[in-house]
């Protein structure tokens, strides 16, 4: 019988996702759409849509743990697979995503992405 390592992404919950915000301890890479980023986002958020983040790693800073959100988990996933494999260690994915962040009853800011 053959074994099979299986490497999983880590991901937290909104509710670490708070946590890790209120005590400053992360910054947030939201990997949505410009529209979908526009119509809310977490406070605060880097905006650096999935498509683009080949080409803008750069733009993330380096020594503060990054945790990537989409909409609902899934681009977020993948976003964190490659910061990892880029170096970003820490790196992980909010489990939900922004919907999760938003039924959780968290605020939401409206408008244009954020230089990183």
């Amino acid at each position: 019988m053959f074994s099979f390592l299986r490497r999983t992404t880590p991901e937290i919950s909104v509710d670490e996702l708070d946590r890790l915000l209120r005590d400053r301890a992360a910054r947030v890479l939201d990997v949505r759409e410009d529209w979908e980023y526009r119509r809310g986002h977490v406070p605060g958020a880097i905006h650096i849509p999935l498509g683009q983040l080949r080409g803008r790693v750069g733009e993330l800073p380096r020594g503060r743990r990054i945790v990537v959100i989409c909409q609902s988990g899934n681009r977020s996933l993948s976003a964190t697979d490659y910061l990892l494999a880029q170096g970003f260690d820490g790196a992980a994915s909010v489990a939900g995503g922004t919907g999760a962040w938003a039924r959780s009853g968290r605020r939401l800011e409206e408008g244009p992405a954020r230089a990183a």
